[in-house]
């Protein structure tokens, strides 16, 4: 008879997906995950089969947290879009900063510069995301641009993936070092193009 858990699954998840942020997926190793969730490998991989299958379904946690966060700001039809867009750069740089510089960046981002070329499974995850969080940006400049709240003359995809690599480069530009003030310059040189 199997031994029932004795450990939160959720928690291990949590974790798991802390370690994969800060070091990635390569340099977090079987032994440093054991460690952090305090685990032996047997037991580890009786839960998550892989350490494969424990990151990708970490990666899928975190891009429905924070896909879904991005969401809810956007869909606030209470404020203006120039204001969500704002209010959605404030929490990526909120995220990102951190003193001293050398934020830990996003899992997604993370990722797609690490396995997407070489992962097709976690490729395919990243891809489903970006379109999520692409509809959503492009929904909302286009409703941004139809009430004048936007003035860019851009087509509202273009100004999508102009906004989507805006988050990823304040996030890259975090890990590498920068600052809160590096952080928000970025952000609003991006609120300036849009309005």
């Amino acid at each position: 008879m199997a031994r029932p858990r004795t450990f939160d699954e959720d928690q291990v998840l949590a974790i798991a997906l802390d370690l994969f942020r800060t070091y990635g997926y390569e340099a977090t190793s079987t032994r440093h995950l054991c460690d952090a969730v305090g685990l032996d490998r047997s037991s580890l991989y009786n839960a998550f089969t892989s350490k494969h299958e424990l990151f990708r379904r970490a990666l899928t946690r975190y891009v429905e947290t924070t896909t879904g966060n991005q969401l809810r700001i956007l869909e606030d039809e209470e404020r203006p879009v120039i204001e969500r867009i704002r209010a959605l750069l404030a929490v990526i740089v909120e995220s990102e900063s951190s003193p001293g510089g050398h934020g830990r960046g996003c899992l997604t981002v993370n990722t797609t510069v690490e396995l997407a070329g070489r992962d097709p499974e976690i490729a395919l995850i990243l891809e489903r995301d970006l379109v999520r969080r692409l509809d959503s940006l492009r929904s909302a400049i286009a409703a941004g641009l139809a009430a004048g709240d936007l003035t860019s003359t851009r087509d509202p995809e273009d100004l999508a993936r102009f906004v989507n690599a805006v988050i990823a480069g304040i996030r890259v530009t975090a890990r590498g070092g920068g600052d809160r003030v590096v952080l928000e310059s970025i952000a609003a040189t991006a609120l300036d193009a849009l309005a």
